[in-house]
């Protein structure tokens, strides 16, 4: 790996005023990838956790090859290899995320009885402990890996040496622009497809802004917070849906499609409530008004 990746993986790379934006976006490309690769070849790890802290890293990996998008000419490419290889593992995140949903729910209040309870958390776990058994194989493994390395090696051919911080901007005020069209214009009306593609941009959003924390480092840790508790109530209704699904016909959890359902659907609906209200503060200003905020920074700290 060249030096000055070498130098910077140390510590988590983010965009410096006062340092070239090319090696800078390179060594944050070169820690994700490097995060990605110990996710699935730690020993210590759990399947259950290398899925997910893996999946976590093509997360970071998708929001930065749509950002370079115009500048890389394979971003396109490899943007669409990390989301294959990330879905090759989505099926041993599906029993975990019914398991988030159910405890959830319990939490929230939903009664049932102790057998109920017990049966249905065995359902979901027998569901997880199988996923994950069959999901992540030695050759998926493999060749996640082969791709990994592939792709670090690609890393310093890309052509952003002389890339300057407009180009940034303009690319972050895209995303920003992306998230806020995604956002429903009737909560209440909102389907799970629609839930999903918002956050699927406030991912995108969340980890371009974690690129410019050291310019605004107070307010750019509370900004990507927030974004991440709005993921994180978008992400609870996916995980509901994926419960729902359990209760469908021949599914595990028929047998309790009366009592699981409508306590989903009001779960969905408190959690899209407060969804909105953070949706409503984060993306409050316009696109323009926001990329000027952010070139405003970058020539204050520079």
């Amino acid at each position: 790996m060249h030096a000055s990746l070498e130098a910077v993986m140390g510590d988590k790379p983010a965009l410096q005023p006062k340092a070239a934006i090319g090696p800078a976006v390179r060594a944050i490309a070169a820690h994700i990838l490097e995060n990605a690769r110990t996710a699935i070849t730690d020993p210590e790890r759990s399947n259950q956790d290398a899925v997910h802290d893996f999946r976590r890293a093509i997360k970071q990996w998708r929001a930065l090859m749509r950002l370079l998008q115009p500048f890389i000419p394979d971003a396109v490419q490899l943007r669409q290899e990390a989301r294959e290889h990330a879905r090759s593992l989505s099926r041993a995140r599906d029993g975990q995320s019914a398991l988030n949903a159910f405890d959830d729910l319990l939490k929230k209040g939903m009664v049932l009885s102790e057998r109920s309870t017990a049966t249905i958390r065995g359902r979901i776990e027998k569901i997880r402990g199988s996923e994950e058994q069959a999901v992540l194989t030695p050759e998926l493994r493999d060749a996640i890996i082969a791709w990994l390395d592939a792709t670090m090696g690609a890393i310093e051919g890309w052509p952003l040496d002389p890339f300057d911080f407009s180009s940034i901007a303009q690319r972050l005020t895209a995303g920003y622009r992306a998230a806020r069209g995604a956002i429903p214009r009737d909560w209440a009306q909102a389907s799970a497809e629609d839930l999903h593609h918002l956050r699927q941009r406030v991912v995108d959003h969340r980890y371009q802004m974690e690129l410019i924390e050291p310019l605004w480092p107070r307010h750019g840790r509370m900004w990507t917070e927030e974004a991440e508790r709005l993921r994180d109530r978008l992400g609870r209704c996916q995980d509901l849906e994926i419960l729902k699904r359990l209760t469908g016909p021949h599914q595990p959890l028929a047998h309790w499609r009366s009592r699981l359902t409508p306590a989903c659907a009001e779960r969905t609906t408190e959690l899209s409530h407060r969804a909105a209200r953070i949706a409503l503060r984060l993306f409050a200003e316009k696109p323009k008004a926001f990329r000027q905020r952010l070139e405003a920074l970058w020539e204050h700290g520079r």
